[in-house]
């Protein structure tokens, strides 16, 4: 089943009765017989099949509910229900709405969020709200600020820990901290529980890359020459290797490249938003301008008269229309 296009979804016309237009992973776009477009994820937990709404077109474009849809499985996948979540999240919220006095954690939340979200970024304050949603405000939204203990933080932090998401785990205990500190700030608490830091485990260490020392750099490159002159080595791969090299981008924004992308007379590279393998979530990529070498540009027109006469700059030889696979370049440096 193929999967939903921006184009299809508008041009998607009511009918007498209600219809789906399937994306993917339970994902659907519920078109009603009024015109009205809702996004629907189905999904099944303990047996049963559960349905969840993730919103309204277009206020919710495609690659929003795809990303919703792709957070709730994420969930489920961790033992979560994403609806039930979203229910007590709702009631959260609804009884801290109720509460009499603005001292509940969920209201002073929301009050700094309102007060910064003007010097913010959408996505700093959609995340920052959405940890607090998703993990704090169930446990400890309608309850007075003042009433709120140091161990029932450390809870809350110790079950984001046992999913391994540190980098949240820390996120979401600044977030927790930064509202305690508005609430003694603006008069409304007396001291910060959330100095919590000491009762939680250390991150992992991350392990990062390896990478060649810089006195290792000439040896390499002499090896590549000698490999370069070895029979039956692709000069395509060869190519995208040293591009590679020479302007550091992603080995996909390499493999990927289309001549179409290039202006060699201008020594400028320009790698679109949309293209596959780009980092960063489609709507908050940017095209990225590389500027060219004399020997990249040497590089490419050398390779023009073998691969001009199709899209992709490095193609799979099996196919004009793939490119060549990650492994094709780094069976070179393995070697």
């Amino acid at each position: 089943m193929s999967k939903l296009t921006e184009m299809a979804i508008k041009k998607a016309k009511p009918e007498a009765k209600d219809y789906k237009m399937a994306d993917g992973g339970g994902l659907y776009l519920l078109v009603k017989d009024t015109g009205s477009k809702f996004w629907r994820l189905k999904y099944r937990i303990g047996g049963k099949e559960k349905l969840l709404a993730i919103g309204i077109y277009p206020d919710v474009s495609l690659s929003q509910a795809r990303e919703r849809r792709d957070d709730a499985r994420k969930l489920l996948a961790n033992g979560g229900d994403p609806s039930a979540i979203k229910k007590a999240a709702k009631q959260a919220v609804n009884r801290a709405s109720q509460v009499a006095s603005d001292g509940s954690f969920a209201t002073l939340a929301a009050e700094f969020h309102k007060v910064k979200l003007p010097m913010w970024t959408p996505g700093h304050a959609k995340q920052w709200m959405g940890n607090l949603e998703k993990y704090a405000l169930p446990i400890i939204g309608d309850r007075p600020i003042t009433d709120i203990e140091p161990m029932e933080l450390v809870g809350i932090m110790r079950t984001v820990e046992t999913n391994g998401t540190f980098e949240t785990r820390d996120r979401l205990l600044q977030t927790i901290s930064t509202v305690f500190k508005y609430a003694i700030a603006t008069g409304r608490a007396k001291y910060n529980p959330a100095e919590i830091r000491m009762a939680l485990a250390d991150r992992p260490k991350v392990e990062h890359f390896a990478c060649i020392a810089p006195a290792e750099l000439p040896e390499f490159l002499r090896a590549v020459s000698a490999y370069q002159v070895k029979e039956k080595v692709s000069p395509i791969a060869i190519a995208a290797l040293r591009l590679l090299m020479l302007t550091t981008t992603r080995t996909s924004e390499v493999r990927f490249s289309k001549w179409a992308d290039f202006d060699l007379d201008a020594g400028c590279w320009v790698i679109p938003a949309e293209q596959i393998g780009r980092k960063g979530k489609g709507d908050k990529r940017n095209p990225h301008a590389v500027p060219l070498c004399a020997q990249a540009v040497k590089i490419l027109r050398e390779l023009y008269p073998v691969t001009g006469q199709g899209e992709y700059v490095f193609p799979n030889r099996n196919s004009a229309r793939r490119v060549i696979s990650e492994n094709t370049v780094l069976k070179i440096i393995e070697t």
